[in-house]
């Protein structure tokens, strides 16, 4: 083997040892913040991380410290995140150590990590298969634009621990890897731990005999701790993936020579420690050295040279500053260039056309614009256009490669999106009920919402979710539910609700100029205005340069200070707005009841709310929602709480009935979501307390 090559390995190999024995030795000083080494796994880490260019994109996990030194990180950069420091290249002291995001020009792209494990896989298969896309449109990715030499196709790279390989999630990354055969590499890493189960006890077959059963995914097993042999074997692999851009799954065999994490120890539990040391990679790979024409005093000086560098590092970064209470509360989103109401929302002489198809011709002219704009979901290609037909045409009109239909696995859907937003595109996916949702709610949670802040700002994810919502038509326990409250209590993302077609319609176009995730949350019974009272739901199509920004409420119905009558306000979204608007109406009280239409869930438009009811002096909240525990009760507590000496009387809540499911029978699902006569018995209630 080159000798080059062979002394960068062995000198990262020491690096990595001689920090996981630098944490042991300061045990008090770095056990602050919990952290895993990669001891044990260095030399497979090492033989990929020296091979992978600037182009290619890295989803390294929690061990893979000895990766990111060969990626060319320095062991002050992992100390800082180690000790939870300001300058921390990856997260300004956000999160644990070894869990990188890199933007450099001249390294591997990291996108966000977390420490979920295996939750990596589908934003990586993202990336892959936004690369894939890439190459078919025969488009620049725009994060990449810079890197100099280009002359060999980019590859992504999936770091994996064995014992993640158990979750689902990895279950539907390989499933579409495989179908789609996208340019991916599976680093599977099998130490035969999870952290104190092992693998007889958790795993029926290693991670190579599972990949068998995906066609299409290729995968070998290797002796991870050899050095020689696996640089050999990813230098193959890599090849092939650049050339042949298909999915590859690498299984590596190594021991765990560290502890699980710096809080659980191998002490308390290991029973194979004396066996695990006989497979340590270090003595390998020394006497590779020694056996390739290294001196013994070349060695010892690569070496030593490593253990120095490692603990100048050290003090380094204890020296370095901490973070500063005002850190806490930067990079939650980026800034969107979307913060006006613009173009025309009524064109002269345009005809009036349902909700579904303002979505429809928002989508449309969004991907003609752009071609990095692409829609997936379930159902939406062409054969159907989506259950609603909300994408109805669009696979005819666009290609199959820009709107296509994905298996039934949301998570993927929703996760992917990460991956996609990293190579610069501009996914728009479907959730195709929110009853659905749940599946996704993993990824949403803990990949999508917090890749920006847990970053630092540098991976964004610009993507929209449309989640179809609510009771329509007897839909039944499973295809009615509403999920805003579940959805608003997850931070790092935006949430519209729209109740109207040209409002739907100036949402999507925000929120694809936004490069922040915005869920759209859009209601079945308002697509068509089938249902009785919501032919409001159907609008003038405003033009295609229209635009509504996120955070803007509308007063739907405005009135002005009386103090000889009773007012309020109604605050309300959705079908809400409907229920709302017709109640007011069949009492004949609309010039003295307000009623704003959020539009926006998140941001909400605080000043137009608490405006309107320190005018009114009452407020009614209207959800389709159950009210106990909800959103909407959240945001009565907060009507309250800086409203309160301008009110008279209690902020009042109307939503369905307390119950775990809506009801297939129509005259219990009557029963038990609201309605125009139950919000006007409300505003009765409310004017008359």
């Amino acid at each position: 083997m080159n000798k080059d090559i062979l002394k960068k390995g062995f000198s990262k190999l020491c690096m990595a040892k001689a920090m996981t024995e630098l944490y042991e030795d300061n045990f008090k000083q770095v056990s602050k913040y919990v952290h895993a080494t990669s001891r044990g796994h260095e030399a497979i880490q090492v033989a990929l991380g020296i091979q992978l260019l600037p182009q290619d994109y890295a989803f390294p996990y929690y061990r893979d410290d000895a990766m990111l030194l060969a990626f060319g990180m320095e062991p002050y950069d992992l100390m800082l995140q180690l000790l939870a420091k300001r300058d921390d290249p990856f997260s300004g002291g956000r999160t644990y150590y070894s869990h990188p995001s890199l933007k450099d020009d001249d390294k591997p792209k990291i996108p966000h990590q977390s420490s979920a494990t295996g939750m990596q896989a589908i934003p990586a298969t993202g990336v892959a298969m936004g690369m894939q896309y890439l190459e078919k449109q025969n488009l620049e990715n725009t994060v990449t634009s810079s890197v100099v030499e280009m002359s060999q196709k980019p590859i992504t790279v999936c770091s994996l621990g064995d014992a993640s390989v158990t979750e689902g999630e990895i279950a539907e990354a390989f499933q579409m890897a495989a179908l789609k055969q996208m340019p991916i590499l599976y680093l599977v890493q099998d130490n035969g731990w999870d952290i104190s189960a092992n693998e007889a006890e958790t795993r029926a077959q290693n991670a190579a005999e599972y990949a068998a059963g995906f066609h299409g995914l290729e995968a070998i097993s290797i002796d991870g701790a050899n050095f020689m042999e696996s640089y050999k074997a990813i230098e193959k692999v890599i090849a092939t993936i650049r050339k042949e851009r298909r999915p590859f799954l690498v299984h590596a065999k190594v021991p765990l020579l560290n502890h699980h994490t710096s809080g659980v120890r191998m002490e308390w539990y290991r029973d194979d420690l004396d066996e695990a040391r006989s497979r340590d990679p270090y003595p390998v790979l020394r006497q590779q050295l020694l056996d390739n024409g290294f001196t013994e005093d070349e060695v010892n000086a690569i070496e030593n040279e490593a253990k120095q560098k490692v603990a100048s590092d050290f003090e380094s970064a204890l020296e370095a500053e901490d973070p500063k209470p005002e850190d806490l509360f930067t990079h939650d989103f980026v800034t969107t260039p979307i913060t006006e109401e613009a173009g025309t929302r009524e064109p002269e002489g345009a005809e009036k056309v349902v909700m579904v198809d303002c979505a429809l011709f928002a989508v449309e002219e969004l991907m003609r614009k752009h071609k990095a704009c692409l829609l997936y979901g379930q159902d939406v290609g062409g054969r159907l256009g989506g259950v609603f037909r909300e994408a109805a045409t669009l696979a005819q009109k666009f290609g199959d490669d820009r709107v296509f239909n994905t298996p039934i696995q949301e998570a993927f859907i929703v996760g992917s999106t990460v991956g996609m937003s990293a190579v610069g595109l501009k996914p728009i996916v479907e959730v195709q009920f929110a009853d659905y949702i749940w599946p996704g709610l993993n990824q949403l949670f803990t990949e999508v919402s917090r890749s920006c802040y847990l970053t630092n700002g540098k991976w964004p994810v610009s993507m929209i979710l449309r989640v179809p919502i609510g009771a329509y038509g007897s839909g039944g326990p499973y295809h009615s539910s509403s999920v805003e409250s579940v959805v608003t209590n997850i931070r790092g993302i935006k949430i519209a609700y729209p109740s109207n077609g040209a409002d739907l319609k100036g949402l999507i176009k925000a929120a694809y100029y936004d490069p922040n995730p915005v869920v759209i949350l859009e209601h079945k019974g308002l697509y068509w205005s089938k249902v009785k009272g919501t032919g409001g739901a159907t609008s003038v199509e405003p033009a295609e340069d229209y635009v509504l920004p996120l955070g803007k409420a509308w007063l739907l119905q405005e009135i002005w200070k009386q103090d000889d009558v009773e007012t309020c306000t109604i605050v309300t979204y959705g079908m809400g707005v409907h229920w709302a608007y017709n109640a007011t109406g069949e009492l004949g009280m609309r010039d003295q009841i307000e009623i704003i239409d959020l539009r926006t869930l998140y941001p909400l438009d605080n000043d137009t709310v608490m405006k309107s009811v320190k005018k009114t002096g009452k407020c009614l909240v209207v959800t389709e929602e159950p009210s106990n525990n909800s959103f909407a009760r959240a945001l009565a507590g907060k009507i309250q709480e800086e409203c309160f000496k301008y009110l008279d009387a209690p902020v009042m809540t109307i939503g369905s009935e307390n119950m775990p499911a809506i009801p297939l029978n129509s005259t219990l699902e009557e029963t038990m979501i609201p309605s125009t006569e139950k919000v006007k018995a409300k505003i009765e209630d409310l004017l008359n307390y």
